[in-house]
């Protein structure tokens, strides 16, 4: 969670650095419009990032529903050892 709280300020950081042309990049028309579009794209990704962390969805593949979905999609890995016998209480 400290990583993905530390990527979301390094992502608004960029954005804020892009916009102030901090990197001297030319001035000539197309520079500045790359330069602006770097601006919103880290901007706003930044944000949609921290939106996440905020929701507590910046884990992958640790959350319950995961597992959830995983066992209804391919089954379950846990064994029922009263599965592997028959009635006359013998191995299968």
């Amino acid at each position: 969670m400290v990583f993905g709280i530390f990527m979301v300020f390094v992502y608004l950081g960029m954005a804020v650095l892009m916009a102030l042309n901090a990197f001297d990049w030319s001035s000539t028309p197309l520079w500045t419009a790359v330069r602006w579009l770097f601006a919103i794209v880290f901007g706003a990704y930044g944000l949609y990032r921290g939106y996440r962390e905020f929701k507590g969805e910046h884990t992958y593949g640790m959350r319950v529903q995961d597992d959830d979905n995983d066992e209804n999609t391919y089954g379950s890995y846990s064994r029922n050892f009263n599965d592997l016998k028959d009635n006359n209480n013998d191995e299968k």
